[in-house]
């Protein structure tokens, strides 16, 4: 794309030539930042006509979302009550990733408030400004945002970020202009490339329920499962209770000490450590060859077994186990499909599908946090299938599709990470005048 035609040294390194005609300055000398409303539990309401305190939960991917909220009563200062072009910021956060995360406020807030975590850059550069605050440049300043206690982008830290700005604010608006519209194609490409994720989990989910409740010769006789919630199975197939057919274990309730990791002691693995189907023991706490001894007599994890989580909101989450690593586990239950890789396989479909679902809607107790009993787990239904030919037939034919699957989804995925990285270059490229876009045509 098209250059400026002259550029000048900026005197800083990781900003390096800006254009002529461009200045270098601070964000104190462009705007005010400022910290947002402290309150009380008792000044929270359950009135939406009350003020609404936008607070870190409520930027989400650098939009905003209003999934979770909070209203309060109380006064709140003049000054805190945010307007439209006011860029809301996360300045303190446990996480340090989050912290720096931000939105343009627009007129769907306008007029409410932010909590104490949060803060405001208010300018009337904000057209230019909200592009800046999403840039590599304005992230690469990161190192400032900790102080030697907490994760914390204090007012004076954020006002001593550099940035190098065109003097024209009619060239202001025109590079506001360019970034507004290609950062919204690239937004809905990204959006559509999602949905489509979206929609090849939805097929994976119809294979599979297809599969293991028709099997794959839609011709052969049906009869009724004597299920309401199942309907009609093959003429040939069973139900019966998963007990009847594999062991169904439980892991450990309790919370042994954690020690540090050494070659002697044993990972306690939840569905916190289950990641895309895997076992990841990086993060994992670490027992003792005692505490895991005793759990491990309760519930023996191997190869080939299959462990799904039993308690709170990941219910169902699931994987095969993949490695002869010797692990504890806790609030995970274990079925014993070890040595039966059919069997196995065949069990992790059934639990793939839809029909897990069900059955845990009907037998799930214990409020928003959820539970599922060694008993709820024990009484799940299973099929039993008579020829192991047929089983075997059924568990290529998912493997095969699920790698198709996996194969388009992860390219999907790798087209979605290049476009915002793209988009991420874009916006660094034009904030800071390595490409000029003054005469750029917007279709």
């Amino acid at each position: 794309m098209k250059k400026y035609d002259t550029y000048k040294d900026s005197g800083i390194k990781w900003i390096g030539k800006i254009p002529s005609e461009w200045r270098l300055t601070r964000m104190k000398f462009l705007g005010d930042a400022f910290g947002g409303v402290t309150y009380s539990p008792r000044d929270i309401t359950d009135n939406t006509n009350d003020a609404l305190v936008l607070r870190s939960s409520n930027i989400q991917n650098s939009t905003l979302c209003l999934k979770d909220t909070v209203y309060i009563n109380a006064q709140i200062p003049e000054k805190k009550i945010i307007r439209k072009g006011d860029i809301l910021i996360c300045s303190r956060n446990g996480s340090k990733r989050l912290i720096g995360k931000n939105i343009c406020i627009d007129e769907r807030t306008e007029g409410q408030t932010f909590g104490a975590f949060m803060m405001v850059f208010r300018s009337g550069y904000w057209k230019f400004l909200s592009h800046f605050f999403n840039s590599p440049i304005f992230k690469s300043q990161s190192g400032l945002f900790l102080t030697s206690t907490i994760n914390q982008l204090t007012s004076g830290t954020l006002n001593n970020f550099y940035i190098a700005i065109p003097e024209s604010l009619e060239e202001q608006t025109q590079i506001a202009h360019y970034l507004n519209h290609k950062t919204q194609q690239l937004d809905s490409l990204i959006a559509k490339k999602e949905r489509l994720i979206a929609l090849l989990e939805e097929e994976r989910t119809a294979i599979i329920n297809q599969a293991v409740t028709k099997g794959l010769d839609l011709s052969v006789p049906m009869k009724d499962s004597g299920i309401d919630w199942l309907g009609e199975i093959p003429e040939h197939w069973m139900t019966t209770r998963i007990n009847r057919v594999i062991k169904v274990k439980d892991g450990t309730h309790d919370s042994p000490s954690q020690l540090p990791k050494s070659e002697e002691t044993f990972p306690l693995i939840t569905s916190k450590d289950f990641k895309n189907g895997n076992i990841v023991f990086e993060n994992a706490k670490n027992i003792s060859p005692e505490d895991h001894e005793i759990i491990y007599k309760r519930s023996n994890t191997e190869r080939g077994d299959i462990l799904m989580s039993m308690i709170g909101g990941n219910i169902g989450n699931m994987v095969l186990v993949d490695t002869d690593k010797k692990f504890s586990i806790k609030n995970v239950c274990l079925f014993k499909t070890t040595g039966r890789p059919i069997i196995a396989k065949h069990l992790y479909y059934i639990l793939k599908s839809s029909l897990l679902q069900i059955q845990i809607d009907l037998n799930s107790r214990g409020g928003a946090q959820g539970f599922l009993s060694l008993g709820d787990l024990r009484s799940l239904i299973y099929f039993v299938i008579p020829k192991m030919e047929e089983l075997e037939v059924i568990v290529k034919y998912l493997d095969k599709k699920n790698n198709q699957i996996d194969i388009a989804k992860q390219n999907l995925i790798n087209e979605i990470h290049y476009l915002k990285e793209y988009k991420s270059t874009l916006i660094s490229e034009v904030v800071t005048g390595k490409i000029d876009v003054r005469e750029e045509i917007l279709n």
